[in-house]
């Protein structure tokens, strides 16, 4: 079977999980057989060319831009998986493949401009609720009126008549939440099929039992991901570990002085991965809905149960699975202390949900499946 996974790749200098995502699906499925390639551009080379601020305009607002027309026809694929067009690949080129199309939805960027159903410190759905032209009115994308205006456009009919999402056979999110999201917004329920990231063998961490005291955060320092409010409430003597980096950073040291915070910055995959072998638990206090995250995964690799705060899908994955605890905002000091008691527990089955559903031969079976029946 011949697979062409399409990507736009995210700009180096702002590190995505899609991009990590597509080059981890890529080489699993090598290593299972499949024949893959990826047809790409990247952020890094197109934000390098002339005009290409007005290249990317065009091709939100019109769906005329870059076309991998010539590379698929080259490849002759038997299923096409796109994974990102944002901003330079262009959507026309898909009225004309005849195979069949997959589409993965890393974020809600059919629904809202910034792709989060995120505004002002609380979600926000306004646009895919009717209200189309909302997110113009309050400058949704980079803050800016103007930016945010071809992505309204391009918009304005709703996700149902997205050109990715009527080209595509199946429509993957990767929770029940974005599920129930898109049909809301009128994506028909015949298409939408959930699934999951994975953690490639490579990354596995492995289960440990040697723990240290401290919690630990990972992700970008920035609103949405709910760390401003989680230091805020950080008990003064409760170790915690953050790892990242972002805009945000300086006003939260600031915020953390007297407190067990200490902030690691950016680190390695392999430094992220062996951080959480050795920490007590994680916690994801982020605001927006998020889709799902790879950190969430990688921490059942390790064992490393969960305190999650809704509404992100974490927390529901947490309930739903017993994997952690759902904290409220004001009580998490007796979450923490209610994790100290009961996360050992915990663990070896955070680690068997993992192997089951979130580890690389889990994907492969489930990937390769669906494009069999796709193809067939």
């Amino acid at each position: 079977m011949r697979v062409a996974l399409v990507h736009d790749f995210h700009s180096s200098d702002s590190p995505s999980g899609e991009n990590e995502v597509v080059d981890a699906e890529a080489a699993a499925l090598r290593e299972a057989g499949v024949d893959v390639r990826v047809v790409a551009v990247t952020n890094d080379e197109q934000n390098a060319r002339p005009l290409h601020r007005l290249r990317a305009i065009s091709t939100i607002a019109t769906g005329f831009g870059i076309s991998p027309i010539r590379m698929l026809d080259s490849f002759e694929p038997d299923v096409i998986h796109v994974h990102n067009l944002f901003p330079y690949l262009g959507h026309r080129w898909l009225q004309n493949v005849e195979q069949p199309v997959v589409a993965t939805m890393h974020s809600y960027r059919p629904l809202c401009a910034n792709g989060y159903l995120y505004r002002a410190g609380d979600v926000c759905t306004l646009c895919p609720s009717g209200r189309r032209w909302s997110g113009v009115r309050h400058g949704c994308y980079r803050g800016s009126r103007l930016a945010t205006l071809p992505l309204a456009w391009a918009g304005r009919k709703g996700a149902a008549s997205d050109p990715l999402v009527v080209a595509a056979r199946r429509v993957l999110v990767l929770s029940e939440r974005a599920r129930s999201v898109f049909a809301e917004a009128g994506v028909p329920e015949s298409k939408l099929h959930r699934d999951w990231h994975f953690v490639p063998d490579s990354h596995d961490p492995g289960y440990g039992t040697d723990r240290d005291e401290r919690w630990v955060f990972v992700g970008r320092l920035t609103e949405e991901k709910g760390i401003a409010p989680l230091v805020d409430e950080w008990p003064a003597s409760v170790p915690l570990l953050v790892v990242g980096d972002g805009p945000m950073r300086s006003s939260l040291e600031q915020a953390a002085k007297g407190k067990d915070i200490r902030f690691a910055g950016r680190l390695s995959r392999p430094e992220v991965l062996m951080a959480m072998r050795e920490s007590f638990g994680l916690v994801m206090p982020s605001l927006w809905y998020e889709t799902i995250s790879l950190v969430y995964l990688e921490a059942l690799a390790a064992g490393l149960p969960v305190v999650a705060f809704r509404p992100n899908v974490v927390a529901d994955s947490v309930e739903r699975d017993g994997t952690g605890l759902v904290a409220s905002w004001g009580s998490l000091a007796s979450s923490l202390e209610e994790g100290h008691r009961g996360f050992d527990a915990l663990r070896a089955h955070c680690r068997s949900l993992f192997c089951d559903r979130y580890a690389q031969s889990a994907f492969v079976t489930r990937r390769t499946k669906l494009y069999a029946e796709l193809v067939a």
